[in-house]
């Protein structure tokens, strides 16, 4: 790290013995700090670009750990990672070992959450702000919310919940409206109001004169309650906004988000209230980086890119890709599709299909649970509704998978991404728990190709050739290794190599390119295998298990938890056939996957062809 402070900071102390003439400084320390860093390592670039100047105001008016900052989602944390101890280990922001690209509470006292998924930082923070007021405890809660979150219903029950708390309650919500404007305010007039409420001097002043005036017998309360009246008329015709009020908050702002002087009036003055507060500011995604700032959705999850053209280094098509691609030329052919997406149109490449086909395209925002039930809807009216969405963001709705899909038997079709191992995101973005927890719900059928053709042709099989809810699981990533002498085909499952063998290998999705090369390295030694690669995974074929009765010796390799996988339920079904050899299933062991490379995570879990190869030695030499 380079700067005249920043490479001082150790702690937020640090932060707040910085001169308050050189805040401005700093922040551009930060922010080249940054861009170098995710240039390298990729990461979240947008997001926290926007956020520089509201973190130095948080760690100079609040004093963490005492005072618990709580970031929601926390992909907009590295500021705060810089000023709580990790400024000389940042360089190794998502790598193995490393540094999360999200708060983790075993990285840090200051990580208050462990983070990933949006929506929960209000629910999290007013839980503690109600725990400390039961121990009469006087420091402060904090949840930094970014306007998208507000699409997801949690929010609203937090607010409703949260709103009724009463005096006392320390809890302050900063609002981070860095695209959508949930109050309509225009000119000067509208920022000086909203400035002026947000200084500690005004709020002192408007808590004392409410304690005066309701101090006054007989007619205290009713002056209260008029110029409240009075107060909330005019300010309707200002802002246009009373929501928060409404549900019993005190609102402040929108203050200037880059304006750190501001930020911390601002911050002050919510400490006086004696109240929960919502806190709106304003703030520019991208912030001090052109490209980010112009394309702030490309630079909100970015892989290494060039830091002169702001171009990625990696360019490879992706399962992603493809999918969107068949998707649109689906579509074109068929206009009951419908494509869904919960905030992710991008990373789901649905941008397309969206261009084109405007009145069938859906961003629900980050609502899953909605997503899910609204695409029921669509299928009950006649469409045909496509459900793109990670891995580990479908586990929010599992309830509606059930009740409004499942239960129901209607045709919904869940394209789930980022099936398996993500990499540098983490546990909390892995998507190993999709196939175990879909395996649990009847009548849902779910396929998991291995290439880019058979995604294809999966998809062709979802839509027309199979009934009710459907998904298709693939991974993060580009195209997979297959042999030359391997034919997608289409059936529930394929063999490949002689059957005849005694040895079995079953797998699916990713697994099967390692276990073709694995099956190449194992005849090296002189051990012969054949594959049985389940096309379909749920239900498992009774054809595909009776194919390996014969064996002496089947191993299944699943890149998703044992714990009520697949690879249990082959394993239950091939029991019940009475087979008497040996059964290895090999899968994640009830844990949460570290960050890591895709590659050192196949590597780490036996599930890259070395790691098969030695599974396999182990019971066969």
């Amino acid at each position: 790290m380079k700067g005249k402070y920043l490479p001082y900071i150790n702690c937020p102390q640090d932060v707040k013995n910085v001169p308050e003439e050189e805040l401005d400084v700093l922040a551009e320390e930060v922010r080249r700090e940054l861009i170098s860093t995710v240039s390298k390592t990729g990461g979240h670039l947008a997001s926290n670009l926007g956020v520089v100047e509201l973190t130095i105001a948080l760690h100079r008016v609040f004093s963490s750990p005492d005072d618990k900052i709580i970031w929601d989602v926390s992909h907009q944390s590295y500021t705060h990672k810089l000023f709580t101890g990790r400024g000389k280990k940042f360089e190794t922001l998502r790598q193995p070992g490393g540094i999360s690209g999200f708060t983790r509470r075993n990285e840090s006292e200051h990580d208050i959450m462990s983070g990933g998924h949006s929506s929960v930082a209000l629910s999290a923070a007013y839980g503690i702000a109600a725990a400390n007021k039961i121990e009469g405890n006087d420091n402060f809660t904090v949840a930094v919310v970014g306007d998208g979150a507000f699409t997801g219903g949690m929010v609203y029950e937090a607010l409703n919940n949260a709103g009724r708390a009463g005096t006392g309650t320390k809890l302050i919500v900063v609002l981070n409206d860095n695209e959508m404007s949930i109050s309509h305010n225009v000119g000067s007039l509208a920022r000086y109001f909203a400035e002026m409420r947000a200084t500690p001097r005004y709020v002192r002043f408007k808590s004392k004169t409410e304690k005066t005036l309701n101090a006054i017998p007989l007619v205290g309360k009713h002056l209260v309650s008029g110029i409240y009246n009075a107060k909330t008329y005019i300010k309707n015709i200002i802002y246009n906004s009373t929501m928060f009020e409404d549900l019993g908050f005190r609102y402040m702002g929108p203050v200037d988000g880059h304006n750190i002087s501001n930020l911390i009036s601002a911050l002050e003055g919510a400490k006086e209230a004696d109240y929960p507060v919502v806190l709106h500011i304003n703030t520019t995604k991208g912030k001090g980086y052109e490209f980010a700032e112009k394309a702030p959705d490309a630079f909100h999850g970015i892989s290494a890119f060039n830091l002169d053209s702001g171009e990625a280094v990696y360019s490879e098509p992706s399962f992603s890709d493809a999918f969107g691609s068949f998707l649109v030329k689906a579509a074109e052919k068929d206009s009951r599709i419908c494509a869904i997406t919960a905030a992710m149109s991008l990373g789901c490449g649905l941008e397309d299909f969206k261009n084109r086909f405007p009145d069938r395209f859906f961003d629900v925002g980050i609502a899953e649970q909605h997503a899910v039930t609204f695409a029921a809807g669509l299928s009950r009216g006649g469409m045909l509704p496509v459900f793109a969405v990670y891995s580990s963001f479908l586990q929010r709705a599992y309830d509606q998978i059930i009740h409004d899909c499942a239960m129901q038997g209607l045709k919904i079709v869940f394209a789930i991404d980022r099936a398996g191992f993500v990499g540098a995101d983490g546990e909390s973005h892995h998507g190993v728990f999709d196939a175990a927890f879909i395996n649990t719900i009847p009548d849902i059928t779910v396929f998991s190709p291995s290439s880019f053709e058979e995604l294809k042709t999966d998809l062709d099989n979802a839509v027309y050739s199979t009934e009710g809810p459907v998904a298709i699981r693939y991974p993060r990533g580009v195209d997979s290794y297959l042999p030359e002498d391997f034919s997608v085909t289409g059936e529930d499952f394929d063999i490949y190599g002689d059957s005849s063998q005694k040895t079995a290998v079953v797998t699916y999705g990713r697994c099967f390119s390692e276990a073709c090369k694995a099956k190449q390295l194992l005849e090296e030694k002189g051990i012969s295998v054949f594959i049985v690669k389940l096309n379909k995974i749920k239900p498992v074929s009774n054809e595909a298990v009776k194919n390996v009765l014969h064996c002496e010796k089947v191993f299944f390799f699943e890149e998703g938890q044992r714990f009520g996988g697949i690879g249990e339920t082959f394993g239950d079904k091939l029991f019940k056939f009475d087979y008497k050899g040996i059964y290895r299933n090999n899968a994640i062991e009830g844990e949460f996957p570290m960050q890591n490379t895709v590659k050192g995570l196949m590597s780490h879990y036996f599930l890259d062809c070395d790691g098969m190869v030695k599974k396999i030695s182990e019971e066969c030499e």
